[in-house]
């Protein structure tokens, strides 16, 4: 079937934080990889992106979902999440509830929803041996109800890319262009849309390993920032993702300029 009013909802990763657009100024990502070729099949298509980086899936529910209503879509993808991994106080129902909530509520918006589990990432972050069992129990309430609502479920938790530095930022967390590409060719594959077979092709060669003058520049670039802000944040109240907007907060159309943002042919 054809899509003419695509909702993208969720976080940094939605947003498409780690891909910055080729003409400055804002981030490209999955979701409008998807959009653009979405666009070559229906000529009144048009695309939203209310994702807000930094944001759980209990301020995405209540933040994002209301304003989705509005724009009745016929497609939602929500990716969300990883902020509820890495937030303090985590608590396993909770997290579940919160998918719950989320998802059922977008299969009432929406007749076709896009939801996602998480790659298994806690080799790439500090104290990860503590995040991994988070992050199974967050895919373990994402597929349940993923399941029980109906929603179309894009499974990354087995893709072996998680493990290929190449498809990630220099954060080591959110996802490079080639990430991003691979997971908008997961999404349109579920959508039984056809796409570049690049995009979920393994990359030439192999990564390499980064070393201890690397892992200390992350560390100190990367890292380090991150706490500072989280700390800060917890002193004044403030919530990662507060002072920011949606990129794309209307539906409108894909321009021919959005078109050229997918890969030339290999």
């Amino acid at each position: 079937m054809g899509y003419q009013r695509f909702v993208a909802l969720g976080d940094s990763c939605a947003e498409g934080l780690a891909d910055p657009h080729p003409s400055g100024g804002f981030y490209r990502g999955w979701a409008d990889f998807v959009a653009a070729r979405l666009a070559e099949e229906e000529p009144g298509f048009r695309y939203a992106n209310l994702a807000v980086r930094g944001r759980r899936l209990d301020q995405i529910h209540a933040e994002q979902t209301p304003a989705a209503s509005g724009l009745r879509p016929d497609l939602i993808a929500l990716f969300g999440g990883g902020n509820d991994v890495m937030s303090r106080g985590w608590d396993a129902r909770t997290v579940a509830r919160r998918v719950d909530t989320t998802i059922r509520a977008c299969t009432e918006i929406a007749p076709v929803v896009v939801t996602f589990t998480l790659s298994d990432i806690s080799h790439r972050m500090p104290m990860g041996h503590r995040m991994r069992p988070r992050l199974v129990a967050l895919n373990d309430a994402v597929r349940e109800a993923s399941v029980s609502y109906g929603a179309t479920l894009v499974d990354l938790w087995p893709d072996d890319a998680a493990h290929d530095s190449r498809y990630f930022g220099p954060d080591r967390l959110h996802l490079s262009e080639q990430g991003h590409r691979r997971l908008a060719g997961h999404v349109l594959g579920k959508l039984g849309v056809t796409h570049d077979p690049a995009w979920l092709a393994p990359l030439p060669g192999s990564a390499e390993r980064p070393g201890l003058r690397a892992d200390l520049h992350w560390l100190r670039r990367e890292v380090l920032p991150v706490a500072v802000s989280r700390f800060r944040n917890r002193l004044s109240g403030r919530q990662p993702g507060d002072g920011f907007l949606p990129k794309r907060p209307d539906l409108l159309p894909v321009i021919e300029e959005t078109r050229s943002w997918a890969p030339e042919p290999a």
